[in-house]
């Protein structure tokens, strides 16, 4: 490894915080990503008969557990569990309820409290809410990889055009950028919810409209300065093509500089989905989110377990986001002391 890399890994090691962030981050995500099979309502495994079933990867007619109906098996009716139980056995989940499952066996008015059959209770539907919850974070979290990802490449692009190129290429991009800052994002995409039917794409691409400016300024800055550097000027004036420069020779560079600010253009993004859920302008109803069973909560002030839940996975992954943010500028920053 170059001893450059060694010496920000080394001082990113140092800062336990943000070690302990992004371990805890990266569990976070694989068991979001394993949401499919950690919440769901068919089970994992059934033994009936002698014969060993998944349900949680393939559907199977009543009629193939001793049922009448051929249409897919109900295993939360209590026949049908009866039946299994008298010739085999089930195998459910850790929590055996979909995203949007609606538990028909509640003895209780919903939102039901926290209890050994729903652990962090029901929603005013009738949904577990630790489903909807693991099944929100898996939303939030790939819909942040994606605009971080998106603002990476737009932002560092038009970076390194306006800062190589300079002059009136400069100018009027930053003008452009002034005027495309100016834009409220959030309010535009408000708007546009009360004309298009939104869905995750479409709050995907307009999110990304405005997410890639906040990594412009330091790409530009970085190009700036390295195309005034001695070997620029030399592969300059050798007759290196401008693209092969760019990337080769001041690009490295000026990736330290975005790379910094990933962590935290993520966080904005969670929270941009969080508030358009929030509002009422996100995702399709009925889509697990955390905006929505935020709105739950302050909806049911009588159910405290709604906005506790939500309020604490959200307030989780943003800092842990941040955490690792402040980590990775630390480590990448010029003038700290090994």
């Amino acid at each position: 490894m170059n001893p450059v890399w060694q010496r920000r890994l080394a001082r990113f090691r140092r800062n336990r915080r943000a070690v302990w962030s992004g371990r805890i981050l990266v569990l976070l995500c694989l068991l979001c990503m394993a949401a499919d099979i950690l919440a769901t309502d068919r089970p994992l495994l059934v033994r009936y008969q002698g014969e060993l079933y998944a349900p949680v990867l393939q559907a199977y007619p009543e009629t193939t557990f001793g049922g009448f109906l051929p249409t897919e098996t109900d295993f939360h009716d209590p026949w049908v569990q009866r039946h299994i139980a008298d010739h085999g056995w089930i195998l459910w989940a850790p929590i055996p309820f979909g995203p949007r499952t609606i538990d028909f066996s509640l003895n209780q008015a919903v939102p039901a409290p926290p209890s050994g059959r729903h652990l962090l209770g029901t929603d005013d539907v009738g949904r577990d809410v630790a489903a909807r919850m693991l099944h929100g974070m898996r939303i939030s979290l790939v819909f942040a990889a994606a605009v971080a990802g998106a603002s990476v490449v737009i932002g560092v692009a038009v970076g390194a055009v306006q800062g190589y190129f300079g002059g009136l290429v400069d100018l009027l991009g930053q003008r452009l950028l002034e005027i495309w800052a100016g834009i409220p994002g959030l309010f535009v995409l408000i708007l546009l919810a009360s004309v298009v039917e939104p869905n995750f794409w479409w709050l995907l691409a307009v999110t990304m409209l405005f997410s890639w400016m906040t990594l412009v300024d330091p790409v530009r800055a970085e190009f700036l300065r390295g195309r005034t550097l001695d070997y620029v000027r030399a592969a300059h004036a050798l007759g290196v093509p401008h693209g092969r420069i760019m990337l080769r020779h001041i690009l490295p560079n000026a990736m330290v500089a975005a790379l910094t600010f990933v962590p935290f253009v993520a966080s904005g993004a969670i929270t941009t989905l969080t508030s358009l859920d929030f509002l009422g302008f996100g995702l399709p109803p009925g889509s697990p989110s955390l905006g929505e069973l935020l709105s739950q909560g302050k909806n049911n002030l009588q159910a405290p377990w709604l906005g506790l839940a939500s309020f604490g996975a959200l307030a989780t992954l943003l800092s842990l986001l941040v955490f690792l943010g402040e980590g990775v500028r630390d480590a990448f920053d010029p003038h700290a002391h090994d």
